[in-house]
């Protein structure tokens, strides 16, 4: 819990009420103000003015399932929150929501079935062409289910992003909701991350808290984990590609 509260303390543009919330609520589950306002919520970095691209960022983002963050960061564009586009989303699984996301949303998807590939390296080779023939200046993981391999990390040093339903470094792995829920922790949320070797261990870019009430099951905290992961992976985008931009000045 150390970690979650140095994200809060760090947090100066918050008024007394909301620090005062925070900071007294040792355990939110037996606190009224928690189970009254259950959307309140933590975001740091405090979202900036949106920076502006010239030229855009080029993106490449992974999905296998739902594709509701893919969704976000169309959505965050199409708003001007983020100056990116993205030219091409992969994903591994024919029949998932994330495909017909891209065809209602107008942008073009390719799949790589990875059931169709000897090895987790090969599967990796083959975005790893993709995203070479589509020039993307980074790749964003928005709900990929699959371990990476160093052959994607290395092709994207610094540029390969995840999102992660947990507060890093608690709850790695699987199911960070479930692990969350058993740990009877008062604060969870979620972090975007760089990609490194090791799963979700990499430098944190950003993160988000949400309280966990007395009456959350699995489906309800992940609901409301994913509503911060929509606001949460525009803005992570846009500090990486600051980064991106700085990095290639020097």
């Amino acid at each position: 819990m150390q970690l979650v509260f140095s994200i809060v303390n760090k947090m100066n543009n918050l008024d007394e009420k909301e620090m005062n919330l925070i900071s007294t609520a040792s355990n939110p589950r037996q606190n009224s103000c928690y189970e009254k306002d259950e959307k309140r919520s933590l975001i740091w970095p405090p979202p900036p003015a949106r920076p502006k691209f010239n030229p855009r960022l080029n993106l490449g983002v992974m999905a296998s399932g739902n594709g509701s963050n893919f969704e976000a960061l169309v959505k965050a564009i199409q708003n001007s929150e983020l100056d990116a586009y993205i030219s091409i989303l992969v994903v591994n699984n024919p029949n998932c929501e994330a495909r017909r996301r891209a065809k209602r949303l107008g942008v073009p998807c390719v799949i790589h079935d990875h059931r169709e590939f000897s090895s987790r390296e090969e599967l990796d080779e083959a975005l790893v062409k993709t995203f070479t023939n589509h020039a993307v200046e980074g790749v964003v993981m928005a709900g990929w289910m699959r371990i990476v391999t160093p052959i994607l990390i290395a092709a994207f040093p610094n540029r390969l992003l995840n999102i992660h339903p947990s507060l890093l470094p608690s709850f790695r792995g699987l199911d960070a909701v479930g692990q969350a829920l058993k740990a009877r922790v008062p604060i969870s949320g979620c972090s975007v991350h760089l990609v490194t070797p090791q799963v979700d261990d990499g430098p944190v870019l950003a993160q988000a808290a949400v309280p966990v009430l007395s009456s959350d099951d699995h489906q309800s905290l992940s609901k409301r984990i994913q509503r911060m992961e929509h606001q949460l992976l525009p803005l992570s985008v846009a500090i990486a590609g600051q980064n991106w931009r700085n990095a290639g000045q020097n």
